[in-house]
């Protein structure tokens, strides 16, 4: 009796460390933080729902002018001038902090410039021609509530998912 407790217990204490070591690729930890595959899910919510509205200013019978579907490619520009900086920035670390900084500051002006123009454009297309504008206010509006969801999105995903200690020549 005594012996098959044992057995029993010693099942039950490799059965919890397999279960606990296949587990362990289900929560991501970062920086001591315990990240869960449904933040994951809902940042890729978050941003099908900005799409759909930059979508929907475009799509819709009233509007029926695909022209604000250009801050799309704002969207895929804005990480560009981060990425890489940082990959100059982690390359040469011997060089000296103030070169390392200026490179990291200019990668986030552009990147504020890009941000600037994804909002910029459709209030342009909205303004002209005064007489017959490019699109209707209703898009523009769209497209603005599409940017500021896709951008929360995309600091949301930054943010929890900061790439500082990850080596990018290991696979």
């Amino acid at each position: 009796m005594h012996t098959q407790r044992l057995e029993l217990s010693i099942a039950h204490v490799q059965v919890s460390n397999t279960y606990s070591r296949s587990n362990e690729h289900s929560h991501l930890n970062f920086h001591g933080l315990h990240w869960t595959p449904p933040l994951l899910v809902l940042l890729a919510f978050g941003g099908s729902i900005g799409m759909t509205f930059v979508i929907l200013g475009c799509a819709l019978p009233a509007y029926k002018v695909w022209w604000p579907f250009f801050v799309v490619l704002f969207y895929i520009l804005v990480p560009v001038p981060i990425m890489i900086a940082r990959h100059y920035t982690n390359n040469f670390n011997n060089l000296e902090n103030v070169s390392n900084n200026s490179c990291l500051e200019l990668a986030v002006f552009i990147t504020t410039g890009i941000v600037i123009s994804s909002f910029a454009l459709p209030i342009v297309l909205a303004r002209s021609p005064v007489n017959d504008p490019m699109i209707q206010w209703g898009a523009c509006y769209l497209t603005f509530a599409g940017n500021i969801i896709i951008y929360l999105t995309l600091v949301g995903f930054l943010v929890a998912f900061d790439q500082d200690e990850f080596d990018y020549g290991t696979c």
